[in-house]
């Protein structure tokens, strides 16, 4: 059976679901147990009070005295029961008790199986009891307590046990809570860490709870050991390259304009690439988190690069207000999203909106666009689409795409790439939480 259909009413934070499963049991027994105790007890109770002041009844009606006379009896008197004579049209037509009264139906059967000659029962309230018998005198009514044929305050139970369960359940939810406080350190530390911040982080709570976070430091420490090593390496290599590129620029400045005009080009084109390479090895680890208004660093970007004559605009900016971004990271993206677009177009349009909840960049040219089914192989490094870009527009490695999806993962974000519908080309968002 599929219980899927409470999966949208279900709590989605851990301490909601926690405080669910703590309620749930603790609700269920208290309702059990006062359905049991209330029919079982208060029945058994009510039956037997009401047994013992039928029999006081029965031996007021075998007296023989007329209702007078039995109304003013020292038996009356002592029983505590008082008696009148009542007109026939004054005897109710049926039993009566109000709806919510946990004992009133057990009373009225008690008494209509013990007493053949009662004609109705009347339990107007707590406090009195009204019998109704036809007698060879006429119509006569006895009255007496309630609290004769009655368990006391039957509600208390209920009192009770919704006192104590809340007082328990409070109890619980405080040491349920000091259990859970571990895992919300845990999970907050994993989503920090996932957008490129570094929250300090002790594991500590139960067993599995502190074997998890043990797990998950070790895991943070080898992928930052395995960036820094990818970093170095990469730096180190393109570092070493840009010596050989220097001898080659001065010796290619010694040889005639026209000899060295193609060379001094295919140097400057393995300088891109080494920067290029630089980029990619840096990722998104340059600089700490902090406080920007990505709307006038976008801004920036987009005059940088018209200033660079780039044919950008930036034709929509929307919102205020801070994210917490590691600011060379983004700038980097959003300047690899630009270079591709116009070197692949003819232009590129910029568009910035931010809301309470999300950053948008997006970057859209009029150049061929990527297919749908290589997108998803476009922002894999070193991969270059020669059927769906124009390569001969320009050199590349592969990485301009790459950098920018690595800088919105490490902003727990991501990229998007589709169809632009203003311009015809490729549509490339940066979607980051704020």
């Amino acid at each position: 059976m599929s219980f899927r259909w409470l999966k949208p009413y279900m709590p989605g934070g851990l301490y909601g679901r926690a405080f669910l499963i703590l309620l749930l049991p603790v609700v269920t027994v208290m309702l059990v147990v006062s359905v049991l105790f209330i029919q079982r007890h208060f029945e058994g109770v009510t039956r037997q009070m009401t047994n013992s002041v039928s029999r006081e009844v029965r031996l007021m009606l075998g007296s023989g005295l007329p209702p007078e006379a039995l109304g003013a009896s020292r038996m009356a008197e002592a029983l505590q029961i008082s008696v009148d004579a009542v007109a026939p049209g004054a005897v109710p037509a049926t039993h009566h008790w109000r709806w919510y009264d946990l004992t009133g139906g057990t009373v009225v059967r008690e008494f209509s199986r013990i007493l053949p000659e009662l004609a109705a029962v009347d339990l107007p309230d707590d406090n009195i009891v009204r019998l109704y018998f036809d007698t060879a005198e006429g119509p006569l009514r006895m009255e007496f307590d309630r609290r004769r044929v009655s368990a006391s305050n039957p509600h208390q139970l209920l009192v009770n046990m919704v006192f104590f369960a809340v007082i328990m359940t409070v109890i619980a939810y405080f040491y349920l809570r000091n259990q859970l406080r571990p895992i919300t350190r845990l999970a907050r530390a994993a989503e920090a860490f996932g957008r490129g911040r570094h929250l300090d982080y002790r594991p500590a709570g139960a067993v599995e709870v502190r074997a998890a976070g043990r797990a998950f430091l070790d895991m943070r420490d080898r992928i930052e050991r395995q960036i820094e090593q990818r970093t170095l390496m990469l730096s180190g290599v393109s570092h070493d390259l840009r010596t050989p590129l220097t001898r080659l620029k001065l010796g290619l400045s010694m040889l005639d304009a026209e000899e060295r005009g193609a060379m001094e080009q295919d140097v400057e084109d393995m300088e891109r690439l080494i920067d290029e390479f630089l980029d990619f090895a840096r990722g998104a680890s340059e600089g700490k988190p902090q406080p920007v208004d990505p709307v006038a660093l976008v801004r920036q970007v987009v005059e940088d690069a018209r200033r660079a004559e780039t044919d950008v605009t930036l034709y929509m900016a929307e919102g205020e207000g801070q994210v917490v971004l590691r600011k060379a990271g983004i700038r980097r993206a959003v300047e690899n999203l630009i270079n591709n677009a116009v070197r692949y177009g003819n232009k590129a349009e910029v568009s910035v909106l931010l809301t309470d909840s999300t950053l948008r960049i997006r970057v859209e040219d009029d150049g061929p666009g990527i297919p749908e089914d290589r997108r998803e192989e476009a922002v894999k490094p070193f991969v270059r689409l020669d059927t769906a870009r124009n390569q001969n527009l320009g050199t590349g490695v592969g990485l301009g795409l790459s950098i920018a999806t690595d800088v919105a993962r490490a902003h727990g974000g991501t990229l998007r790439l589709g169809e632009s519908e203003r311009l015809g080309g490729l549509r490339a968002e940066l979607v980051i939480g704020r």
